[in-house]
């Protein structure tokens, strides 16, 4: 390791910044950010800096003097001249004074490294000055794992270090107790905006002391997305991450199951038609039993939890059996498939109204306000309507809609296997029954699918009009494929 990782206080500290070019730029705002007192010197100025130059100590529009350093707690040269970034590195280093030398790690005696900034919480990650841009990178994939919350969080812990130190004598109690409040409750209503509430909390958890009773359990509603699993929210990821239960439906792709925290116990739960694995009663139940017995239960659903996937039936029970829960939306089918598909669901050419609509109703009829449905300039997006897709393109066409319109069927929509078959209200039942199609589908009306040749770009395989796409078909176990809600 060639250089120590240390965090250096720079607050009204005088620092010189050396060069007006864009990579000065970069340099000078963290040097803003940790209250540096700051001097820069340079003979033209990007206009990248203009919203910072307010904040400088001073500004000197000139060649670079050796007095410059004087007096200086650390020192960035960026001038974009290597014999002048040389001289003054040779100069800070005659005084031992820190100094960094843009794109020049060899020169440098620190780096400044790619931050995470959850004040006060920092998280650096440096190559050493040998790559930049791959210090950029590894840091947006921190950034995925990092709620911008937890430093609301090490803010509020911070509070009460002391009290803690004073109920919990014992270092391992404190590690314990504080472990509780980081993986528990107290945690999650910080992330959920709620810190007043996380302080009251811990407030009542310090007053328990050591003779606390064991965290109450919570419930977490999250939607998986339509089956990619790039589409989950940073939320929805972290909450899989920490669950000690996991109930899971069918519509959840096996890429999506293997983010889930490997030690957690798994229930599937899955639904298709006219075969329930547990009925929606037996999984409210589940949620209640586990949740009452302190674990975290982490209800996965494909797609968005409230769009046709029986999230509210859900939390009406957790709500009537006083479980504590949170709901994490997520991406739901007719906007994942439809975006992958090239169908954009709205285009003021084409349609100004979208529609949602389930393809069957509870007691598994396809008895829908179809005056309404056939309404033009409008685009109507029907979920779990394969059996029940001869019914709907000829209902349609029989309240008004055009037999010409076009429509089309995506299955497995935004994975491998994405598949799209279009046509128009007469042809996609023939498209249907001439294909291999399985349930989950998606099925979409309106002039807005004509589209989809211009402006399909998702392609596992080749597209053609009427035809499905060839797609990786043995990457989703087909007893439990990916997809869309409900």
């Amino acid at each position: 390791m060639g250089f120590l990782p240390v965090f250096l206080e720079c607050a009204e500290r005088p620092c010189l910044l050396v060069g007006g070019g864009p990579v000065a730029a970069r340099k000078l705002a963290p040097l803003l950010e940790a209250g540096a007192q700051v001097t820069l010197v340079a003979t033209r100025l990007s206009e990248r800096l203009d919203p910072l130059l307010g904040r400088l100590s001073a500004l000197h529009r000139r060649e670079f003097q050796d007095s410059d350093i004087d007096g200086q707690w650390l020192v960035i040269a960026a001038t974009g001249n290597r014999a002048v970034n040389q001289h003054i590195a040779d100069l800070c280093a005659a005084r031992a004074i820190p100094v960094n030398v843009a794109d020049a790690g060899a020169q440098s005696s620190f780096t400044l490294p790619a931050v995470i900034n959850r004040d006060p919480i920092r998280i650096a990650v440096s190559t050493e000055g040998t790559s930049p841009v791959l210090s950029r990178m590894l840091k947006s994939r921190l950034e995925s794992y990092v709620p911008s919350a937890y430093g609301d969080l090490a803010a509020l812990v911070g509070e009460f270090r002391v009290q803690a130190s004073e109920v919990f004598a014992g270092q391992r109690e404190r590690r314990r107790f504080w472990e509780s409040v980081l993986e528990g409750p107290v945690a999650e209503l910080v992330f959920a905006g709620r810190v007043d509430e996380a302080r009251e909390a811990l407030i009542a958890a310090l007053a328990a002391g050591p003779e606390q009773k064991a965290p109450a359990g919570e419930v977490y509603l999250v939607g998986a997305g339509p089956g990619d699993p790039d589409l989950l929210t940073f939320r929805a990821l972290r909450l899989m991450q920490q669950a000690d239960v996991v109930i899971y439906d069918r519509l959840v792709s096996p890429p999506i199951m293997n983010l889930v925290r490997a030690g957690a116990e798994r229930i599937y739960v899955g639904k298709k038609a006219a075969s329930h694995a547990v009925p929606q009663g037996g999984i409210n139940a589940l949620l209640v039993q586990h949740a009452k017995a302190g674990k975290r239960v982490l209800r996965l659903k494909g797609g968005d939890p409230f769009i046709f996937g029986r999230g509210g039936e859900e939390i009406e029970t957790l709500i009537d059996e006083g479980v504590s829960f949170q709901v994490v939306p997520g991406i739901t089918a007719a906007s994942g498939c439809a975006s992958y598909s090239g169908i954009p669901l709205t285009h003021r050419d084409y349609s100004q109204a979208c529609i949602f609509v389930t393809g069957h109703l509870k007691d598994g009829s396809v008895d829908l306000n179809w005056p309404m449905l056939a309404n033009t300039n409008q685009t109507v997006v029907f979920y779990m309507g394969l059996q029940g897709i001869d019914v709907i393109c000829r209902e349609l066409i029989a309240h008004g809609r055009a037999a010409t319109t076009p429509a089309a069927l995506v299955q497995q929509g935004t994975t491998p296997s994405h598949r799209v078959l279009i046509g128009d209200l007469s042809s996609l039942p023939g498209l249907v029954a001439a294909n291999d199609v399985h349930a989950p589908t998606l099925i979409i009306v309106g002039e807005v699918v004509s589209l989809h040749n211009k402006l399909q770009w998702f392609r596992p395989g080749q597209s053609l009009v009427g035809e499905s796409v060839l797609s990786m078909s043995d990457y989703f176990d087909r007893d439990h494929p990916p997809q869309t809600d409900g």
